[in-house]
């Protein structure tokens, strides 16, 4: 019999095996100082394009008192335990309430996390006989919830409406000879890489023609699209078709937790059936108090979202006039599509950082096709002009060195923090 471990230091996986020369640096890299457009990284001031500080709101004046305010009349372990338990509050049924009512529901769930909630509520809602119906490019927590699920479950390519037709046609016929069960057809508001919408209201159409129940999850759509932010359904008219409306607190609200929403019931059932809820600690008072707070100036400050928006157009035409490829974005979520090699993405990443002050996140294979380097912009209501004029001068410098085939001899240094 072999050591249960031994294969794992055989095999490091595909991103665990460059740990020892990447570690601190490409990944695991810590940013430091004040949470802003602007933070330290090994000690050199960075412009960041990482964080999914939509709105701004990580270090507002206002959100760091009632933060602080709440910590010292509450501490971190009030209420303790499971809220079905004894974790209950006032204050948890509030944010709940709230929530519901901005996203035009009948009522909401709070979730400690957002990967860990929608995994569980997956598996809460879907028994052996159902089929799951979903986009090939659904986020990882999905994919995750997905691999919880006793029956089947069908993948349609990527916003291809012909192509989800065609599995909501094999889910009905696979009920049909089953003689029980239903279909959940899960997709995005937002898709997080690529920032497109998903097809929401052209998918709720569906409806007419399939019996299936729609789960939306909008962790990049909740705050930035919609009239008052609500979100990718607000924004294409199709709010009231989708049946749970899921979204993180981790982007526009800049904290901790999620929720979903949707009619009274079927939350009901979530609540008493969803395991990570149940078996888990309630969210902690401070983290409460400072997510109604970060809700109220949402629904408040429109604008926020607008300086948002603001920041995000000028990047995006500015990247575009410059003759980049960012693909089909309709939000602020920014991707800049590139030719090149594992070495060179390496080499072009540290130049950014080490000589021209820029931090941005790259995908590069095995997460995408050999041969492409992805680099994902966040913009924020936080960044300023100057930041979006240098990060232009610097992708077009970079680029012209990518394409001049200057990062080939390149190899990936042992840039890991010494231990």
């Amino acid at each position: 019999m072999a050591d249960i471990f031994e294969k794992l230091l055989k095999n490091a996986g595909p991103l665990g095996q460059h740990r020892e020369r990447a570690h601190g640096y490409f990944a695991f890299p810590k940013l430091e100082g004040e949470i802003n457009s602007r933070m330290k990284f090994r000690g050199k001031e960075m412009i960041v394009w990482s964080l999914n500080n939509y709105l701004g709101l990580a270090n507002h004046p206002e959100i760091r008192k009632v933060d602080a305010d709440a910590s010292k009349e509450f501490g971190l372990a009030y209420p303790m335990g499971a809220r079905m338990m004894s974790g209950n509050s006032t204050y948890h049924e509030q944010l709940e309430s709230e929530l519901a009512a901005f996203e035009h529901k009948e009522d909401a769930i709070l979730m400690n996390f957002g990967y860990q909630g929608i995994m569980s509520a997956i598996d809460a809602i879907c028994g052996r006989h159902d089929v799951i119906v979903y986009d090939a490019e659904s986020h990882a927590c999905i994919i995750d919830g997905l691999r919880l699920h006793p029956g089947h479950r069908y993948v349609f390519k990527h916003n291809d409406l012909e192509d989800c037709e065609k599995q909501l046609t094999r889910a009905t016929q696979l009920i049909e000879k089953q003689g029980a069960g239903g279909i959940l057809l899960i997709t995005e508001g937002v898709f997080g890489m690529a920032g497109d919408q998903g097809k929401l209201k052209e998918i709720a159409e569906l409806k007419h023609k399939y019996q299936f129940r729609l789960l939306v999850d909008d962790a990049h759509g909740f705050g930035t699209l919609g009239k008052t932010g609500a979100g990718a359904g607000e924004a294409q008219g199709c709010q009231d078709a989708i049946d749970l409306y899921f979204s993180t607190f981790a982007k526009s609200m800049a904290s901790i937790g999620a929720f979903m929403a949707g009619d009274k019931a079927i939350i009901d059932f979530i609540r008493y059936n969803i395991r990570s809820q149940i078996f888990a600690k309630s969210l902690p008072m401070p983290i409460v108090i400072g997510n109604l707070k970060r809700l109220d100036m949402l629904r408040t400050m429109p604008e926020l979202k607008d300086k948002l928006w603001s920041n995000a157009l000028k990047l995006q035409n500015g990247l575009k006039e410059k003759g980049f490829d960012i693909g089909n974005t309709n939000t602020p979520v920014t991707p800049v599509y590139m030719k090149g090699g594992v070495e060179e993405a390496t080499a072009m990443v540290m130049d950014l950082r080490e000589n021209y002050g820029i931090f941005a996140s790259i995908v590069v294979y095995p997460v995408i096709p050999k041969g492409h380097i992805i680099f994902r912009l966040i913009p924020s209501a936080a960044h300023t002009d100057a930041d979006i004029d240098e990060t232009l001068k610097a992708f077009s410098e970079t680029k012209a060195k990518l394409d001049a085939g200057a990062y080939k001899s390149e190899l990936i240094p042992d840039m890991a923090e010494s231990k």
